[in-house]
């Protein structure tokens, strides 16, 4: 059978688009990888705090999720550097690169905190819920938001190519 047919049959065919917009899912699958591994430290961080300090709500819970979220950031940026995005930036650029990410970061940690501290501060627990499992519950909403964020800035600000 001639191979020329087969390439050009328009069933083999895959549009340019289509090709970037497998590429775009690889990539964000990555994403949604290492943003459930940072999820894991940013919880693991968050609650041990929750347990020390018995704070479940208000300025308080923000100052918590900063530094849980800041030591998940952290880790991010390298995982995100390496694998998601591949980005092959050279050593004096670094502190660059980082900055940007940083920003970004900020960005979302203060998207993640208002709506994290908004539901804890101004919805009371539902269903019965214990205060610790509602701001874990608000947590998880905050993250979900704030990870869309972050992907988008981090895709076209910080590791474009």
């Amino acid at each position: 059978m001639n191979n020329e047919i087969i390439e050009n049959s328009p069933l083999m065919a895959m549009p340019a688009d289509q090709g970037l917009f497998l590429k775009l899912v690889k990539q964000f699958s990555k994403f949604i990888i290492v943003g459930g591994i940072n999820t894991g430290i940013d919880f693991f961080i968050l609650n041990i705090l929750i347990y020390i300090t018995g704070v479940t709500a208000g300025v308080e819970l923000f100052i918590l999720n900063c530094i849980s979220f800041s030591v998940a950031v952290i880790n991010s940026y390298f995982m995100n550097k390496h694998w998601t995005f591949q980005d092959k930036t050279k050593t004096q650029q670094e502190p660059i690169k980082f900055s940007q990410f940083l920003a970004v970061s900020i960005i979302g940690i203060i998207i993640n905190g208002l709506i994290l501290t908004s539901i804890t501060s101004y919805i009371p627990p539902l269903f019965g819920l214990s205060a610790v499992l509602w701001a874990n519950i608000a947590k998880l909403m905050a993250t979900g938001v704030s990870l869309i964020w972050n992907f988008i800035g981090y895709k076209f600000f910080v590791f474009k190519k």
